[in-house]
């Protein structure tokens, strides 16, 4: 028989509801029901009943392991929104536009949802050969900067479990397309705390991406610069880490 809930679980469906997507939020990781139970004070058959609630509203979704909890898409749209609106998009739009205006090249603020990499703002940088990708666009994880970054920054078992389960599609000779360079790709990227594209998504076309932590040191998004081999080499690219770095601490704040 199950215990009886704690006081400082009690309140609406709807409270526990925003704990629980809370709380997996926070982790950054998927969460098995017995996990998710004892942290919040819940019993499971009540856990139970919340998580198939939220699963088929789409704020949760089953991760790869099928035991385990991650969040869905219609959460990740949530806060796809909220990051857009008002006056906090508009200051983090400033700082990429005072990126772009130091560094010379198309800068972009990502984030990861799901198993690929979405597109949360975009400057441009004004020369006529440039890659176009609109806010809101996704893109691959394993053949861009933004996508290894994130692959990189998981606890070891998810990103094992996320690798065994992505396609690894060959989009230029210069794309990764075993599991095995992939983690060795992981750790370096791990170990350095910054990743490249080297004409691995599109030929012709290098980047460098940072993370953007939050206040406790979370990665919750990537700052890139990408351009055209013909202007900037992957050595060129290389030399505006420090001013990636310096906007992505700016973005800490605004996150």
């Amino acid at each position: 028989m199950e215990e009886p809930e704690s006081a400082s679980a009690s309140g609406s469906s709807a409270e526990r509801s925003l704990r629980l997507l809370a709380l997996l939020a926070n982790e950054g990781r998927a969460l098995t029901l017995a996990d998710l139970a004892a942290q919040l004070g819940l019993p499971k058959g009540t856990a139970h009943r919340i998580c198939t609630q939220l699963l088929a509203g789409g704020f949760l979704a089953r991760d790869v392991d099928e035991r385990s909890f991650s969040v869905g898409p219609a959460l990740r749209k949530l806060a796809f929104d909220t990051l857009n609106h008002g006056v906090v998009r508009g200051l983090r739009h400033e700082v990429l536009s005072e990126l772009v205006r130091e560094v010379g090249e198309t800068c972009n603020l990502t984030t990861l949802d799901g198993a690929r990499v979405l597109y949360l703002d975009r400057v441009e940088a004004q020369w006529p050969l440039r890659l176009t990708l609109d806010v809101g666009s996704h893109v691959p994880l394993h053949c861009t900067a933004s996508g290894k970054l994130f692959l990189a920054q998981m606890p070891k078992k998810e990103r094992d479990a996320l690798i065994g389960s992505l396609p690894l599609e060959r989009m230029t000779a210069n794309s990764i397309t075993t599991a095995e360079a992939m983690h060795a790709e992981c750790e370096e990227i791990a170990r350095q705390g910054y990743s490249c594209d080297r004409e691995e998504f599109i030929a012709g076309l290098v980047a460098v991406a940072v993370p953007v932590r939050d206040a406790q040191g979370a990665v919750r998004a990537a700052l890139a610069v990408h351009a055209p081999t013909a202007r900037m080499s992957m050595d060129d690219a290389l030399k505006r880490i420090d001013a990636l770095k310096a906007a992505a601490g700016k973005m800490t704040a605004l996150l």
